[in-house]
């Protein structure tokens, strides 16, 4: 405990906490998208439509706690992480939630649908894209534990067991993807053209949530190797 409270002094206002808390909302905002594709569906657009307001206001939630800790990032010699470490995983942090907005927005403005069988498909990749965001939360949430071991120990090799999970749980993200661009392909010359063309762009949004999600973890192992 004592060296906690040394390196409490010494480091003043850690970034840790606010980080951590922008990724627990960042991620409450991509598991809303698990509701809003099984209502989507189910074809009820008023579910949907409230499913996009809570996105919409977590995205938000989770960017003016971005602004916050923008602000407040100190300058000073003694950050226990390199500042552009932390700025840099706080941009891809806020990738997720405006992604999930993203989607979100295309399938509200759109009314889409996606047809039957693709429509499974797509809330197996949500939520096998949701896993992944899960997972890197709980990579971030170690962050305050690397800080106080000084990067070193057991902790590190908690980080890098939680990492190679997190690797294999987006590589089943673009497994997932592949059959669900098949699905889609089967049927499209049946369905409207213009909606088939947003369809494979919320497809590769939501892939992409998956990699920016691992993208996060990628930048603690570069902490890990400094």
């Amino acid at each position: 405990m004592a060296s906690k409270n040394y390196l409490s002094g010494l480091f003043g206002t850690s970034p840790v906490a606010p980080l951590q808390a922008h990724m627990t909302i960042v991620d409450e905002c991509v598991a809303q998208l698990i509701d809003l594709f099984e209502h989507m569906a189910a074809g009820d657009t008023a579910a949907v439509a409230e499913d996009y307001q809570r996105i919409a206001g977590l995205e938000q939630k989770a960017d003016e706690k971005k602004h916050t800790l923008r602000e407040q990032l100190p300058t000073g010699l003694f950050m226990p992480i390199e500042r552009q470490d932390l700025l840099d995983t706080l941009r891809i942090q806020d990738l997720l939630a405006n992604r999930a907005r993203d989607i979100a927005g295309i399938v509200v403005g759109r009314q889409l649908q996606f047809p039957e069988q693709a429509a499974k498909r797509a809330i197996e990749l949500v939520k096998a894209t949701v896993d992944t965001c899960h997972q890197a939360l709980r990579v971030v949430n170690e962050l305050d534990e690397l800080v106080e071991t000084g990067f070193r120990g057991h902790a590190v090799h908690v980080v890098e067991v939680m990492l190679a999970e997190l690797d294999e749980l987006e590589s089943a993200t673009d497994r997932i993807q592949v059959d669900l661009r098949a699905d889609l392909f089967a049927v499209e010359k049946d369905l409207y053209a213009v909606d088939v063309m947003f369809m494979y762009r919320i497809i590769g949004s939501i892939a992409q949530i998956a990699d920016d999600a691992e993208r996060v973890g990628r930048r603690f192992q570069l902490m890990l190797a400094k």
